[in-house]
């Protein structure tokens, strides 16, 4: 990671040079006669715009060959040069082409982080877009009226948005909780136990299961708790010791409840409280001994061979592929009292998905091109396509896909949506609303589990924060180095590979890496964000 952040700073540089003889474009003019404001098409003679768009690997090679994509442009009569990028050479691509001159008129998924952004922001190479908002994207601006903190987290430290969001609907929270606690409810039954309501019922159930031939083969299979990453459990149990109490986006950072001011919560003898309980049930075998080292797969494996007496995923249904065994858990209340679901995303999903150049000079319609996704309309056409030609609608109102005409040869649904559409396994800017999405978070199971954590779910989500120049020569300093130091030791701990004892010693490594220097400017980041 430390090898990473030079990196970045190498780039960073490698751009502030290249950027100091580039002037910031003037006196923008984006209407002309050829541009329709309102209705379709969106230009009268056709047009073509240059894009640089980032590429998963499992999306078509040619944009314009996708279904969604040759009947927009029948809808605006403009044409996309896509400029795919496989996602990792983005950074690489992005560099040469500033430093040559060649960049594009717009960035589409190009994951610019936002230093980037704001820079060449600065340096006017990417526009301004706040004020062409409120005048060419009636869309967008209704939801960022509606949802304040989205236009809060989109607007960096000098008050300008560089850039258009990939937003989920806040409404959709079966998606911005996506990863969700599990229980085998037909184990419960066999150990006529309830479903647990506090973190000491949940040990209990996890001592249970770990004494109970509960598959019957006496070969003592099965696992009280498994994931694919010990994180999730650390998500799940951190609301139940007062810890997240802002969401997941700024990682380690909450509200303190008793100061209200930012928080670095991994330094609170909440967080240790929470480390010792995780360390307990490790110690007792109650976490699958093999949840630092395995994979996806072996995860999956062992949930479809029905090892796992609790877990966190995004459904068992899609992940294992058992419909009927598991039931969703509540959020735990822990022994102080605290009880709360903390593992939640922002409805601002990511600032990186759409920015425009100084070298575009059909910006107006460039604006309308984009907001038609952040409507109904668009964003059915984006995820689900035309109605009677790639998806149908049922009695009950639900969507859903018409498998015959996407795949007549046996392939996968995947590979048979990757010449429909472009959204899988792909960034993309727009707004995600439930009844459009083909995922585990609009299954029936896992809006009943989102439900079962609401009357808990934390109310205040943070979005990721915007750092002015001086923060982020702080944060170069200092995060890595910090969020390093803290996983370490939180894996030793768990594991027992360090003692509890050491804890004031780890507090003292933090304090020696700058933790309060890194937190005044968190904090000032944070105030920025409020005002």
């Amino acid at each position: 990671m430390k090898r990473l952040y030079l990196v970045i700073t190498g780039v960073m540089i490698f751009i502030l040079v290249a950027c100091d003889g580039i002037e910031p474009r003037e006196n923008i003019e984006p209407e002309d006669d050829n541009f329709n404001k309102t209705d379709m098409p969106i230009v009268d003679e056709p047009v073509t715009l240059k894009f640089m768009t980032g590429k998963s690997s499992v999306t078509a090679n040619d944009y314009n060959d996708v279904f969604i994509w040759q009947e927009y442009e029948k809808m605006t009569n403009m044409h996309i040069d896509w400029g795919l990028v496989p996602s990792d050479g983005l950074d690489y691509k992005r560099t040469l082409d500033i430093t040559t001159d060649e960049y594009p008129e717009v960035y589409y998924a190009a994951k610019i982080p936002d230093f980037e952004l704001f820079d060449n922001g600065q340096h006017g190479i990417i526009l301004e877009l706040e004020d062409l908002i409120d005048t060419y994207m009636p869309n967008l601006k209704a939801i960022l009226e509606a949802y304040p903190d989205i236009e809060e987290g989109l607007t960096f430290p000098d008050g300008h948005i560089y850039s258009l969001p990939t937003i989920y609907d806040p409404e959709f929270t079966s998606l911005t909780s996506n990863i969700k606690p599990f229980i085998r409810k037909d184990w419960l039954e066999q150990l006529d136990m309830d479903i647990p309501e506090t973190t000491e019922d949940f040990y209990d159930y996890l001592i249970a299961v770990k004494e109970t031939d509960l598959i019957g083969k006496g070969e003592n299979e099965e696992i009280p708790f498994g994931a694919n990453d010990i994180d999730h459990l650390y998500q799940y149990l951190k609301g139940s010791f007062g810890l997240g109490n802002r969401g997941s986006e700024n990682k380690y950072l909450d509200m303190d409840p008793e100061t209200e001011e930012v928080r670095f919560y991994p330094a609170t003898d909440e967080y240790k409280q929470m480390l010792e309980y995780m360390h307990k049930l490790y110690s007792e075998g109650l976490i699958d001994d093999k949840i630092y080292t395995m994979d996806d797969q072996a995860f999956q494996t062992k949930g479809a061979d029905g090892l796992y007496g609790s877990t966190m995923t995004s459904n068992p249904e899609i992940t294992f592929g058992m419909e009927d065994e598991y039931v969703a858990m509540p959020a735990l209340k822990g022994p102080n009292g605290d009880t709360s679901w903390a593992y939640v995303s922002s409805p601002l999903a990511g600032r990186d998905g759409f920015a425009i150049t100084d070298k575009n000079d059909n910006i107006a319609a460039t604006l309308r091109w984009m907001d038609y996704f952040y409507s109904e309309e668009g964003a059915k056409l984006f995820f689900m396509g035309v109605e009677d030609v790639t998806f149908e609608v049922d009695e009950e109102g639900n969507y859903d896909y018409i498998r015959d005409a996407l795949d007549d040869d046996g392939m996968s649904l995947n590979h048979a949506l990757s010449s429909y559409f472009t959204y899988i396994g792909s960034g993309y800017p727009g707004i995600v609303f439930e009844k459009f999405y083909n995922g585990s978070a609009s299954l029936e199971s896992s809006i009943e589990a989102t439900e079962k954590l609401e009357p808990d779910m934390i109310d205040d989500v943070w979005p990721p924060f915007t750092y002015d120049e001086d923060e982020i020569d702080v944060l170069m300093d200092s995060e890595v180095d910090l969020h390093k130091t803290v996983e370490e030791m939180r894996a030793k701990l768990i594991v027992g590979q360090a003692s509890f004892d050491e804890w004031d010693e780890y507090i003292e490594t933090l304090n020696d890496i700058g933790l309060e220097d890194y937190m005044k400017a968190q904090q000032s980041a944070y105030e920025r964000y409020k005002e």
